[in-house]
This record gives structure tokens, sequence and C-alpha cells, in this order.
């Protein structure tokens, strides 16, 4: 099993940044991709971002291309997900997520997840 832990969500002003970290524990050695998603109040939960095992490939959804940067330290087993010139319409609840088996391009189902962690708010005021 594996055990996922966001951290570094909190409320900031439009044109902000934040960083979120989702640390990994138990058998991190199956998790071949790592991605971020994020759920606002009353609609579905949609993709964020991806990067896989290596960090060599990564994935973004358009509306935050440019703005996130998602990276990894694999030492620290951690994720983080880099946001910058926040928007009020990035409030959400942010969810990491992690995959046993690779696919390329990264997946933006998030059926094809295996582990989740239990989300970090974000709320940007505007």
């Amino acid at each position: 099993q594996v055990q996922l832990v966001e951290s570094g969500g909190g409320l900031v002003q439009a044109g902000g940044s934040l960083r979120l970290s989702c640390a990994a524990s138990g058998r991190t050695f199956t998790i071949d991709a790592t991605a971020w998603f994020r759920q606002a109040p009353g609609k579905e939960r949609e993709f964020v971002a991806a990067i896989s095992r290596s960090g060599g490939s990564t994935r973004y959804a358009d509306s935050v291309k440019g703005r996130f940067t998602i990276s990894k330290d694999n030492a620290k087993n951690t994720v983080y997900l880099q946001m910058n010139s926040l928007k009020p319409e990035d409030t959400a609840v942010y969810y990491c997520a992690a995959e046993r088996t690779l696919t390329l391009p990264l997946s933006t189902s998030e059926g094809e997840y295996d582990y989740w962690g239990q989300g970090t708010q974000v709320t940007v005021s505007s």
C-alpha cells in the first residue's frame, strides 16, 4: 500500500503563489506516476498536472499551463506543485494521486490512479 499526504494549502490573494507538497510513504517503489487533481465546490474533480517516476515526463491541464509547475524530489518521496499567478477560479480542494502503471502520455483520468490523498484546500481571494 501507499499513503499520500498533501500539505501547503491555504488562503492567498489573486496573483499570489503557493507550493503544495505530496509526501508518499509505504510501497513507494510501486509508484510510476503522480498527479494533482482538484475539485471546486459543485464541480467534478479535474486533472491539474502529472509527473512520471523519473521526472522526465510531465503533463498539464490547459488551464494551468505556464502558471503551475510540477516537480519531485525522489530522495524525499515528495511531489510538489508550484502554483503562481493564482486566480479565484483555482480555488478548490487539491488532491494528490499515484498510479502503479505508467502510461504515456501521462493519464489525466482519475480512474487510472490507484492511491489518493485526503486533499488540501486552496482558496484564492479576488
